[in-house]
C-alpha cells in the first residue's frame, strides 16, 4: 500500500473505529469500511503531483439503505466532527464527498453511472454492455478494512468477477475492429493523403484500443486514462507488450517514408515505424488470442478475428 493508504489505514485504526465503538456500539457490525473509489490514492499511484488537488485522511464508511435511514445521518455528523479535528493536508470539498458515511448503492450507483441493484448483488447484461471500463476499476480499487455484514463486499466480487462471456466477447470484437480500422487501415491512407493531423488520431485512437484490447484479454479493468499505460506496465510482467506501445507512442511521425510510395490496399509500408509497430503489435494481440482460445485462424489483422471472437455464442443469439 501507499504511504496514503496506510495513513488512512491509520486513521481508521486509531480514530474511526474507536469512535464507532464508543458512539454507536450497536451498529459497529453493520458498518463496512475502507477506501476505494475516486483518487490516485485509491489506486496506489498518488505521489507529490497528487498532493495540488483533493488529497488528505479519510475513509469510507458504507451503509445499506435501510441502515442509512437508521443511523446514517448522526454517524456523518460525528465522523466529520473527527475529521475536521486531524489534521491533514489539501482537504476539499470535493475529497469530503468521496469519503465518509454513504450507502453502499450510491457508491457503486454513482461511480458506475448506473443504478446497481446492490441489494441483490445481480446486474442485466444491458447495464454491463454499458459500463466503462474505468468506471469498473475505479469501482473496485482500494481495500476493505471490515464488512461484517458482507453487502459492500458482495457486489464488489461481482464485479471483480470480471464480465460476463458474452459482454467479454462484445467488447475485444469492438476493440479488434478499433484497432484495425485506427492503426492498420486508416493511419496508411491518411498518411498517403499527408493528412498528418488525421494520421495522430489514428495513432492516439490505436493506442487505446491496443491497451485496452490487452486488459480485456487479461481479464482486468484499465484505470482511468491518464493511468492506463502506468496499469498497463504493472500488468505487463514481461514487458514486450509495454515497450512496443510506448514506443509507438514516442515514434515521430515520418512525411518522409511516404514520399513516392504508391498506394496499395494490402500492401503495408514498412518503411514507417509507425506502420511496422502496428503489425507488431498485432502479432502481439494474435498471440494472447489464440492463448485464451478466442480464435484459430492465424493473422495479425484485427479484423479478421472479430466474428470468429463473437462465434463463442450459442447458436442463434446475436452480438448485439
Amino acid at each position: 500500500m501507499t504511504n496514503v493508504m496506510e495513513k488512512n489505514r491509520r486513521f481508521y485504526d486509531e480514530y474511526v473505529a474507536g469512535m464507532i465503538r464508543e458512539k454507536f456500539p450497536a451498529y459497529e457490525h453493520r458498518i463496512a469500511a475502507g477506501i476505494a473509489g475516486e483518487g490516485s490514492d485509491c489506486f496506489g499511484y498518488d505521489d507529490v503531483i497528487s498532493r495540488d488537488h483533493d488529497f488528505g485522511t479519510g475513509v469510507c464508511l458504507w451503509l445499506t439503505d435501510e441502515d442509512m435511514e437508521l443511523f446514517g445521518y448522526p454517524l456523518s455528523i460525528v465522523y466529520n466532527e473527527l475529521v475536521d479535528r486531524v489534521e491533514r493536508s489539501y482537504y476539499t470539498e470535493r475529497l469530503r464527498e468521496r469519503r465518509g458515511v454513504m450507502t453502499i448503492h450510491d457508491f457503486y450507483s454513482d461511480i458506475l453511472h448506473a443504478d446497481c441493484d446492490t441489494e441483490h448483488c445481480r446486474m442485466s447484461e444491458e447495464t454491463w454492455l454499458r459500463l466503462d471500463h474505468s468506471c469498473l476499476k475505479t469501482a473496485t480499487n482500494g481495500t476493505v478494512f471490515r464488512d461484517d455484514l458482507g453487502v459492500f463486499s458482495a457486489f464488489r466480487e461481482l464485479l471483480l468477477d470480471y464480465y460476463p462471456d458474452r459482454v467479454w466477447r462484445i467488447r475485444i470484437a469492438g476493440q479488434l475492429h478499433a484497432y484495425a480500422s485506427a492503426l492498420q487501415v486508416n493511419y496508411s491512407r491518411c498518411m498517403f493523403r499527408n493528412d498528418l493531423v488525421a494520421a495522430e488520431l489514428c495513432r492516439a485512437e490505436g493506442l487505446r484500443a491496443a491497451m485496452e484490447l490487452y486488459f480485456l484479454l487479461m481479464r482486468e479493468y484499465p484505470p482511468y486514462y491518464k493511468w492506463t499505460f502506468r496499469a498497463l506496465s504493472d500488468l505487463d510482467k514481461e514487458g514486450v507488450f509495454t515497450a512496443r506501445v510506448r514506443e509507438l507512442a514516442e515514434c515521430r511521425i515520418s512525411a518522409e517514408a511516404w514520399r513516392s510510395t504508391p498506394y496499395h490496399p494490402n500492401r503495408p509500408n514498412y518503411k514507417d515505424r509507425i506502420v511496422s509497430l502496428a503489425e507488431e503489435i498485432g502479432s502481439e494481440l494474435e498471440m494472447l488470442l489464440r492463448q485464451r482460445r478466442l480464435i484459430l485462424k492465424p493473422g495479425r489483422y484485427m479484423e479478421i478475428h472479430v466474428d470468429e471472437v463473437l462465434s463463442g455464442f450459442t447458436a442463434g443469439e446475436s452480438a448485439l
